[in-house]
C-alpha cells in the first residue's frame, strides 16, 4: 500500500546525488522520494542507488548487493516512514498500518559494529542497513526532538528536517538545495512583476 507512484529521472533529468541536509538519516531516507507534491523523483531508481545511500549516509561501511526485492522492501517502508512523520508533525493520530510496517522493519536485526586491527567496521546486508534506518526513526519519533520537526518553506520540497536553529526560525531544508533558489526564482518574479508594473 504505501509504495509509491512517481516519475523515474533518468541521469540527464535531476540530480541523482543523494542529500543529507535534514538532521537525521530517517528524515534523509524518507527524502529520498523529491517534490512529492508534484513531480516525484524517485532516486531509488537500482538497487545500486539504495546501496549508494546506505554507504553515504555513515549507517554503514559495506553492505553486500542489493536486489530488486531490497528496492521494494525499502520504499514500502519509507513510504510508511513518511506517513508517520507526517502525523506526527501535523499532531494526527498514526496511521495503524503504516505504524505496523515501520514496528515490523524495527523488530529485525539492526547492523551491528565490529572491533577490527583497523578500528570500527560496520557491514550489513540490505535488510540489516533498512533496520538500522527505522530505527533511527522509532528513536526520533518517539523522542524529545519529534517536536522540533519541519517542513521546508519550498512549495515544491517536501522534505522534513529537524529544526534545531535559535527560536526554530529555520525556513529551508537546505540554503544550497532549496533556500537559495527560492530566494533566487521570488526575486526574479519580483523584477517581473516590477518590469510589467512600470511598462503599464
Amino acid at each position: 500500500m504505501f509504495a509509491p507512484s512517481s516519475v523515474t529521472p533518468q541521469d540527464g533529468d535531476v540530480n541523482l546525488d543523494h542529500v543529507f541536509v535534514c538532521g537525521n538519516p530517517a528524515l534523509d531516507f524518507v527524502a529520498t522520494l523529491r517534490a512529492r507534491r508534484s513531480t516525484r523523483f524517485e532516486m531509488f531508481v537500482t538497487p545500486e542507488r539504495l546501496n549508494a545511500w546506505y554507504l553515504e549516509s555513515g549507517l554503514v561501511d559495506a553492505v553486500t548487493p542489493a536486489e530488486e526485492a531490497d528496492v521494494r522492501e525499502a520504499t514500502a517502508v519509507r513510504e510508511a516512514l513518511y506517513r508517520l512523520v507526517t502525523d506526527r508533525r501535523l499532531g494526527a493520530r498514526y496511521d495503524r498500518e503504516a505504524l505496523a510496517v515501520v514496528n515490523e522493519a524495527a523488530r529485525e536485526t539492526p547492523v551491528t559494529p565490529q572491533l577490527t586491527d583497523t578500528g570500527r567496521c560496520t557491514e550489513a546486508i540490505p535488510a540489516q542497513a533498512l533496520a538500522t534506518v527505522v530505527r533511527q526513526a522509532v528513536e526520533l519519533l518517539g523522542g524529545p526532538d519529534v517536536v522540533l520537526l519541519k517542513e521546508c518553506d519550498n512549495p515544491e520540497c517536501t522534505r522534513v528536517y529537524v529544526d534545531r536553529s535559535r527560536g526554530m526560525r529555520r525556513q529551508w531544508c537546505g540554503m544550497e538545495s532549496c533556500g537559495n533558489k527560492y530566494k533566487a526564482a521570488a526575486y526574479r518574479a519580483r523584477k517581473k512583476t516590477a518590469s510589467a508594473s512600470g511598462a503599464g
